[in-house]
């Protein structure tokens, strides 16, 4: 089978191949094959994942912080202290 590419679909496959490090030729195919064989929520036989982080693994990332705020938001520390807070600072507004 052969399908034909328009100028920019040829050439956007053709950069993500390159970043992949894979050819154009079985990154299509794999897209096809993830798309069509095995649609999302229908593991195919090959599948190997354990878990469902595993499955996603390579949908999800991690975004630092530090790249959009100069040190780091630190929104993971203290975050008991920090939703205490929130509860008691709603329980005040509600009295006032």
């Amino acid at each position: 089978m052969t399908i034909q590419l328009g100028p920019d679909l040829e050439q956007a496959l053709a950069d993500a191949a390159r970043r992949l490090g894979t050819t154009p030729d079985l990154l299509a195919n794999e897209c096809l094959r993830e798309r069509f064989v095995h649609p999302v929520g229908q593991p195919g036989e090959g599948d190997t994942a354990k878990n469902l982080a595993e499955y996603l693994a390579d949908h999800i990332g991690v975004l630092h912080s530090g790249e959009n705020v100069p040190g780091g938001a630190r929104m993971s520390e203290d975050t008991g202290k920090k939703f205490t807070s929130i509860l008691i600072e709603q329980r005040e507004r509600g009295r006032l």
